[in-house]
């Protein structure tokens, strides 16, 4: 089996290295990035032997394609996001099956082209979404009718490395974590769609604490299409509460809100500078150097699934809970293991025909729960269920 990813010098793109080489090793693996200098790091924590490091710029759907057309069996897409559609539509160009961790919607038009080509396309397939869209397309299967579906999930330090004044720090790509605070969201209510504008994300009336075993109240924001997804599962008609949340140490909201409200986050560059600069790109270079993980602190991924219906007329309610903590041997970060691990679980079963569907594919409907959980459990990451049941 020949594995390629694509920017695997990434921070999640080492975990799914690491991952392809240390987990029923794959034969042959591509280390595609456009500058090899994290190269060094990456053999401190993993052997290189046989994983080929390739320079490739990923804003070249040619150069992309050229390369997954040598004989590739499944690539793994962890470059930028504004190169997603690019790696999508190289791997349909080359007809090799690609695995990404970002939301599918920029290439769900590849649809009906991919499912004509035979190949499987797979966004949509990390940490969250993710392994939140696995659990969800599992247990909804567990309900006559299902009325609530929440997913929460974020990525936290541990209490003692809290040593700033936002109780965070960077596990993952900032810019990332600056844009969704400036993303729309969109649940149900009642039975009714709602759509929350960003600007009103980190309002008071927005947001609302859940208890997290073991760690205590979490902070959930609104963030994510949830009317999206109950359509897809197949169960809008009858849903009448639904959403999808980050997770954060309490207080989050109360810094974020004012500074979005003065600008903070726009995009739009200020006049009078020497050079255009956005108040974005602004934190984007500034707040970094203050939010970094020390070698001994470990950063937490937190996940709770909250479910609720009616199974053969009684009341059910189904809690599905994940935590992974950062590894200090290797130095991964518990985020860059759920998602890098994910998405090298997901493309090895593409390989090999575990998958067998061909199109824009969805973790939720495609990917096979109980064969998936079992390669989680081997890596140590477990989800634990509740399950309550109204007595007769």
């Amino acid at each position: 089996m020949k594995v390629v990813v694509l920017g695997g010098l990434g921070m999640q793109g080492k975990a799914a290295l690491v991952d392809l080489v240390n987990v029923d090793p794959v034969d042959d693996v591509i280390c595609v990035d456009a500058d090899l200098k994290g190269w060094k790091q990456l053999e401190e924590i993993v052997d290189t032997s046989r994983i080929l490091p390739v320079q490739v710029d990923g804003t070249s759907p040619k150069a992309l394609s050229s390369l997954l057309a040598q004989d590739v069996d499944v690539a793994i897409d962890l470059l930028p996001l504004p190169l997603m559609v690019n790696a999508f539509e190289a791997a349909l160009e080359a007809g090799v099956p690609l695995v990404s961790t970002n939301y599918g919607k920029p290439i769900r038009r590849l649809h009906q082209a991919a499912a004509a080509a035979g190949v499987a396309l797979m966004p949509e397939c990390g940490l969250d979404p993710g392994i939140d869209l696995i659990i969800c397309g599992h247990t909804i299967r567990q309900f006559d009718r299902l009325e609530l579906i929440d997913s929460y999930c974020g990525g936290l330090p541990e209490r003692t490395a809290c040593d700033n004044p936002i109780d965070y720090k960077i596990s993952w790509n900032w810019d990332g974590v600056l844009r969704s605070q400036n993303r729309d969201s969109v649940f149900i209510e009642d039975g009714r769609r709602l759509e929350v504008p960003a600007a009103d994300q980190h309002t008071s009336k927005m947001i609302h604490q859940v208890d997290f075993p073991g760690l205590g109240a979490l902070e959930a924001i609104p963030n994510g299409d949830a009317e999206f997804y109950t359509q897809l599962l197949g169960v809008s008609a009858d849903v009448r509460r639904a959403g999808r949340y980050s997770l954060r140490w309490p207080g989050w909201c109360a810094f974020w809100q004012p500074l979005k409200a003065l600008g903070f986050l726009s995009d739009t560059p200020l006049p009078g500078l020497p050079c255009p600069v956005s108040p974005h790109q602004f934190l984007a270079e500034l707040m970094p150097p203050f939010l970094q993980y020390r070698d001994d602190e470990k950063d937490l991924v937190v996940m709770l699934n909250r479910f609720e219906g009616l199974k053969d007329g009684r009341k059910k309610s189904i809690r599905s809970y994940l935590l992974i903590e950062r590894d200090l041997q290797t130095g991964l970060f518990a985020m860059s293991a759920g998602v890098g691990f994910t998405a090298a679980i997901v493309a090895r079963m593409i390989a090999r025909k575990q998958i067998h569907a061909a199109g824009v594919l969805s973790p939720a409907l495609d990917v096979p729960y109980e064969a998936f959980m079992s390669e989680l459990s081997r890596r140590g990451i477990l989800v634990k269920e509740e399950v309550v049941v109204e007595a007769t």
